[in-house]
């Protein structure tokens, strides 16, 4: 059999090797959802909605929530710092 063989005799449907992988999760996703669920997280997160449904709900405002944005995301990822190291290979 040669080359020409080979090609007459694939029927034209896809190898079923890619089924056999695993989905790969990234451990950073993980670490993040799981450290926003921290008590600290949980109430930066809570300060921070509250402050978003007040902006939203005003027609004219100056007001913004860049400070409990940042507040949340420093705390979560300084849990998610503490945690992803153990997890790199």
């Amino acid at each position: 059999m040669g080359l020409g063989d080979e090609v007459m005799l694939n029927t034209g449907e896809p190898e079923e090797e890619e089924e056999e992988e695993e989905d790969l999760v990234d451990p950073l996703t993980t670490i993040r959802e799981e450290c926003a669920q921290n008590g600290k997280c949980v109430e930066l997160r809570s300060r921070l909605d509250t402050c978003t449904e007040r902006v939203n709900s005003r027609s004219q405002t100056q007001e913004t929530c860049t400070e409990e944005l940042f507040d949340f995301l420093l705390a979560r990822d300084h849990c998610v710092a503490e945690h992803i190291f153990s997890k790199l290979k």
